[in-house]
């Protein structure tokens, strides 16, 4: 049985190591701009959930829609604790929060208008999850769905490409990656595949950065 503490303590680090420094504070003001051009491309959908919901990063700019309705999916309590208690007053009444993975979502089918999943699929190198999870977005969300991740086709993508290989000739099996770069073709099949055709697509840094921002919307 896992210790409580144990895991608020690990929550606690997560965002202390994604939210501290310049270049990280840096980084999340650009991953700011690319949520909101993301969300005005699906139409300033009025509700929202956001899934895994981690530390809330993304709450205020979710939450400046004056109109939008935020729900937050996360499968820690903790993490979802520490996401309501380091966000304004104002923003938290506009949360309401849930403990719930991305697979399954705890939701009924066409339950909300865009499902805004900013941390999740760059940790998922399996193509049965990737597509297992995409078609649960497909059943939660009633139009559209903002989803990121890192793809190839840049500088940073060949760069990693190149160290992984060393790194593996020096560590062998050993060797452990828990984030991935998906080929674009490949992951915009598998949108296809789901269900979904692309509106837009966002870059962190055009040719450079691994990370995208895609805008999906339902066929039909």
């Amino acid at each position: 049985m896992s210790d409580p503490t144990t895991e608020k303590h690990q929550a606690q680090r997560y965002v202390q190591h994604h939210e501290q420094g310049l270049a990280r504070r840096l980084s999340l003001w650009r991953d700011a701009q690319l949520a909101r051009q993301a969300l005005r491309d699906a139409g300033e959908p009025g509700l929202v959930l956001d899934v895994p919901a981690g530390s809330g990063r993304f709450w205020p700019v979710l939450a400046e829609h004056s109109n939008r309705v935020i729900l937050a999916a996360d499968p820690s309590t903790d993490m979802l604790e520490i996401a309501e208690a380091q966000s304004s007053a104002e923003v938290r009444k506009r949360i309401r929060t849930f403990q719930s993975s991305a697979l399954p979502i705890g939701l009924s089918e066409n339950a909300v208008d865009c499902i805004f999943c900013m941390r999740l699929f760059h940790h998922v190198a399996d193509r049965e999850q990737r597509q297992a999870i995409l078609e649960e977005f497909y059943r939660v969300t009633r139009d559209t769905a903002i989803v990121a991740l890192w793809v190839d086709g840049n500088l940073k993508a060949w760069r990693r490409r190149r160290q992984e290989g060393q790194r593996q000739a020096a560590e062998g099996a050993a060797s452990v990656r828990n984030r991935f770069v998906v080929c674009r073709a490949d992951i915009e099949s598998e949108f296809a595949e789901a269900g979904f055709r692309i509106v837009g697509h966002h870059d962190f840094l055009p040719g450079y950065a691994m990370w995208r921002v895609y805008v999906l919307r339902k066929h039909g």
